[in-house]
């Protein structure tokens, strides 16, 4: 579990470092690969100063102890100011351990620090925004770019695929003053890095709360049951308010979503009692509706059977049929019907024949037959 934490923290800790490096508080960014050149650098340095005076180990220590040391302090702090104060104590180290023979690994030190950090990257997703003495100079797409030491500052990496934000309004008023709890996210994208650098400050937080406001308003027009049967008009309409506020700034809103709407514990009750008793409602008017359609149906056979006799014996002895085809079933009509269908006698003795013939014992079916050789 320790060794899981610090491979956590660690982590969060190089996710921080990116983060840091793609605002505008840092001057450069220093990558792996700036790191891999200022390390080649001083060992290149290190092998000329080998070949040209004897070997030392204070030399190679020294060497080799600078060249992680700035990477270390260059990754952290990712400034120009890092690399003037870390770079003159760095010489003032070397020359005062190792002169007069120091003259190699301060060019290296000198070169390392200069073209390091002066090498820039830009992934495929991002712009450069490029400041010199302070002013404007363009923007740097994906690839490799330079910057001119100290006089150079990369203002920020500005990520230009399309971005997910959550943001939400709590305990706001509906029209019909009920407080709700919303939850939203919305979907936007830089297509302009210059105008989002420089026209706003933390164009993200402006995004983010530029976004809480309109879905404030919006709730605040409509009433509850229109808040939450419409979303999707809802998220339309705060979109359309987003993106109007946003274009000046270099940045489109391309959707906004309402995730949920949370409602007080009480008035949920009562909605939900309110809708059981709606569906209550319907379930009568819909048995009421069946029953009356049933009615009219019955009424309109019998205008069939009223003066067709044959047709309603017919029909009564169908019904005698479809009861009697359960076994056991015993059915129980009027006894003018029977006699109308003339089924007394045929009725009677199937019913009895079905009753009467399980508890036949066996011997009464061979009655006829002679008695055995055994029997008085």
């Amino acid at each position: 579990m320790n060794g899981e934490s610090r491979a956590a923290a660690g982590r969060r800790h190089q996710i921080s470092l990116e983060r840091f490096a793609t605002t505008m508080r840092a001057d450069f960014r220093f990558a792996p690969l700036n790191a891999l050149l200022l390390v080649a650098i001083f060992v290149a340095g290190l092998v000329a100063h080998l070949n040209v005076h004897p070997f030392s180990v204070l030399a190679v220590a020294l060497a080799l102890g600078s060249a992680l040391a700035l990477v270390g302090m260059l990754r952290v702090f990712q400034v120009w100011e890092a690399v003037v104060v870390f770079g003159t104590a760095d010489c003032l180290l070397v020359f005062l351990e190792l002169r007069p023979d120091s003259e190699i690994l301060l060019a290296a030190i000198i070169v390392g620090l200069i073209v390091a950090p002066a090498i820039q990257m830009a992934y495929q997703w991002e712009r450069a925004v490029l400041l010199r003495f302070g002013k404007f100079r363009g923007l740097r797409k994906s690839g490799l770019f330079v910057l001119v030491p100290v006089i150079d500052k990369v203002a920020q990496f500005v990520d230009q695929r399309v971005r997910v934000t959550d943001f939400r309004a709590e305990t706001t008023l509906t029209a019909d003053t009920v407080p709700v709890n919303v939850d939203a996210i919305a979907f936007w994208m830089v297509w302009d890095a210059q105008k989002a650098v420089l026209e706003v400050e933390h164009f993200d937080d402006a995004v983010i709360l530029s976004a809480q406001t309109a879905l404030r308003n919006a709730i605040g027009k409509d009433d509850l049951a229109v808040l939450l049967s419409e979303r999707d008009r809802l998220g339309q309409e705060i979109q359309k308010v987003l993106d109007e506020k946003t274009s000046g700034w270099g940045i489109t809103t391309q959707a906004v979503e309402i995730r949920d709407v949370i409602i007080p514990k009480g008035l949920e009750d009562a909605m939900s009692r309110q809708a059981q008793a709606e569906r209550e409602r319907q379930s009568r008017i819909i048995l009421s509706t069946a029953e009356t359609e049933i009615a009219e149906k019955f009424a309109r056979a019998s205008e069939h059977y009223r003066d067709n006799p044959v047709a309603l014996h017919l029909r009564a002895m169908n019904m005698v049929f479809e009861g009697l085809r359960q076994k056991g079933s015993m059915i129980i009509v009027p006894s003018t019907a029977v006699e109308t269908m003339g089924l007394g006698a045929l009725g009677g003795l199937t019913a009895f024949d079905r009753q009467v013939a399980p508890e036949t014992p066996p011997q009464e079916e061979g009655a006829g037959a002679e008695p055995s050789e055994g029997a008085s």
